[in-house]
């Protein structure tokens, strides 16, 4: 009988960290710090409110690392969250 700990000669892949682990960009996820990154530099390029635009990056990006920190993949359960949230309630 095998046991929980051994290894069958032949049935062992080795894996690499990157498929494992989520993709972050500066801490953040990366889907999330694009759109932070995009909105922030519509509003200060596009609308010409610099100082604006640099606050809603910093303050976005700084929310999204803190989220990341806790929970690598807060992204998608959030998403999938508000999705769903009339079919919870009690």
């Amino acid at each position: 009988m095998i046991g929980a700990g051994s290894h069958i000669e032949g049935f062992e892949a080795p894996m690499h960290r990157a498929l494992a682990e989520p993709i972050l960009l500066g801490g953040a996820p990366r889907a999330i710090a694009i759109v932070n990154g995009t909105i922030a530099a519509a509003l200060g390029l596009g609308l010409q409110q610099w100082i604006a635009g640099l606050a809603m990056w910093a303050l976005g990006h700084t929310v999204a690392v803190f989220a990341a920190k806790r929970d690598p993949d807060f992204a998608p359960v959030l998403a999938r969250h508000l999705r769903q949230r009339g079919y919870l309630t009690c």
